[in-house]
C-alpha cells in the first residue's frame, strides 16, 4: 500500500518537475510538502512523536519510489532520516518531543553536520570543538558538503570535546538555526542531485545550553556509527530508485527506437544489456530489503547495510551508464532522464561513506 501510494505520487507530481529541478537547481519545497501531508518524512517514527509509527522496510520502499523519478527530491527523506536517528537513537524524552516530533510532521527539515574541509572519512579527525562553559557549550569550526543546509531549522552537530582523543573525544549536539554565531557559506554547484542544497555551516562562538547534548559528553562517536549503520540503507534504497527508474527509460525507449527497421529490443544485444542491468537491479533491491528487514528484527546491520548501500550504489552507477548507451545520442542529452540520473547515481557512492570505506566495513566483520 505504501508503496503504491508514494509511486502515483512521484510520478504524478514529482517526475514532470524533475528536469526543471535538476536543471535549475530548485529547491523542491512544494514536493517536500506534498511529502509530509503523506506523512513520508516521519514514516518510520513512532506515532507519539507524531510519525507514521510505520517500519523500516516501508521507509526503504518511499524513497525507492520517490528516487525512481526525482533524486534530488528523495535527498529530503534520506537526510530526514540521517539527523532523526541519533535523536531517537540516543535523545532524551525531552529532546524528541522538542526536536522529533515538527521533523517527523515534516514542518521542519533537519541537516546532519559531520563533514569538514580536512575530515572526511575520518571522523576522527574533525576539529570542529565544543567547550564547556558553565551550563552551556560554546561550538566553533567549520562543516561542508552539509545537505539541506540553510534551508533546515535543526543541525546536529558532530564536534570534539576532548581534542586530545581522537574518535573517543567527539560528542553530538543540536543547534538550531537563528543560533548566534551559527551561519552558511554558499550553495554548492554539484553533478548531480542539483535540486538538492549544499552549503557550507559555519560556527562561531555559538552558544548551546548543556541540554542539548545528545547522550554523553565524548560518547558521540558510538552514536555516530550507529546512525549510519541505520541510514545506510536509506542511501541504498536511493541509489536503487535511481538505478530502476533508468531501467525503465531504458526499456521503454529500446521499445520504441527503431533503427534497421526494427526495434531496439528486438536486438539480442541490447536485449542482453537489458537483462544484465534488470538482474543487477533486482540483486540490489533484495540486499536493500533484507537491511531494512534486519533493523526492523533488531538484528546486528553493520555488514548487511554496508552491502546494500555499496551494491545498490554501484548497481545505479553500473545501471544509469548503461542506460544512456541504449539511449545511445539522445542518452547524451538532457531531453531524456537517464542523463539525469547518470549525474544522480554518482553520490550514492560517496556519501554516508564512500565505497571503499563500505569494503572495510564488510572486510572487518569478516576478521
Amino acid at each position: 500500500m505504501v508503496k503504491n501510494m508514494v509511486r502515483d505520487l512521484a510520478h504524478n507530481e514529482f517526475a514532470e518537475k524533475a528536469g526543471e529541478v535538476d536543471q535549475l537547481g530548485i529547491f523542491p519545497w512544494d514536493n517536500i510538502k506534498l511529502m509530509a501531508e503523506h506523512g513520508l518524512l516521519g514514516i518510520n517514527i513512532p506515532e507519539k512523536y507524531s510519525g507514521a509509527g510505520s517500519d523500516t522496510v516501508s521507509h526503504v520502499l518511499a524513497i525507492e519510489e520517490v528516487a525512481r523519478v526525482c533524486a534530488s527530491t528523495s535527498v529530503v527523506l534520506t537526510t530526514q532520516a540521517l539527523v532523526l536517528a541519533p535523536l531517537m537513537i540516543a535523545g532524551t524524552e525531552e529532546q524528541k518531543q522538542k526536536y522529533v516530533t515538527p521533523m517527523a510532521r515534516g514542518d521542519v527539515l533537519g541537516s546532519f553536520c559531520l563533514t569538514e574541509p580536512g575530515a572526511g572519512s575520518d571522523a576522527g579527525s574533525i576539529k570542529t570543538l565544543a567547550v564547556r562553559d558553565g551550563d552551556n557549550y560554546v561550538i566553533n569550526g567549520q562543516k561542508c558538503f552539509i545537505t539541506n543546509a540553510g534551508e533546515s531549522e535543526i543541525y546536529v552537530v558532530v564536534a570534539k570535546t576532548d581534542k586530545d582523543k581522537g574518535h573517543r573525544g567527539i560528542s553530538l549536539f543540536v543547534v538550531e538555526k537563528g543560533t548566534p554565531g551559527l551561519t552558511f557559506g554558499k550553495k554548492e554547484d554539484k553533478m548531480g542531485i542539483r535540486g538538492s542544497v549544499t552549503r557550507e555551516v559555519i560556527f562561531e562562538n555559538c552558544c548551546v545550553p548543556k541540554e542539548n547534548l545528545l547522550g554523553e559528553e565524548n560518547m558521540g562517536f558510538r552514536i555516530l556509527m550507529q546512525t549510519l549503520d541505520h541510514t545506510r540503507t536509506g542511501v541504498g534504497a536511493q541509489a536503487l530508485g535511481i538505478a530502476q527508474g533508468a531501467l525503465d527509460a531504458a526499456v521503454k525507449y529500446a521499445g520504441e527506437r527503431v533503427q534497421f527497421g526494427n526495434t531496439l529490443n528486438s536486438f539480442q544485444t541490447i536485449q542482453v544489456m537489458l537483462a544484465d542491468m534488470a538482474t543487477q537491479v533486482e540483486a540490489a533491491r533484495l540486499l536493500v530489503h533484507q537491511a531494512a528487514y534486519d533493523l526492523d528484527e533488531g538484528k546486528d546491520i553493520t555488514r548487511i547495510s554496508s552491502m546494500a548501500k555499496l551494491c545498490a550504489s554501484d548497481v545505479a552507477m553500473q545501471v544509469t551508464t548503461d542506460a544512456v548507451q541504449v539511449l545511445g545520442g539522445y542518452g547524451y542529452i538532457k531531453e531524456y532522464p537517464v542523463e539525469r540520473m547518470m549525474r544522480d547515481a554518482k553520490i550514492t557512492q560517496i556519501y554516508e561513506g564512500t565505497n571503499q570505506v563500505q569494503r572495510l566495513v564488510i572486510a572487518k566483520t569478516l576478521f
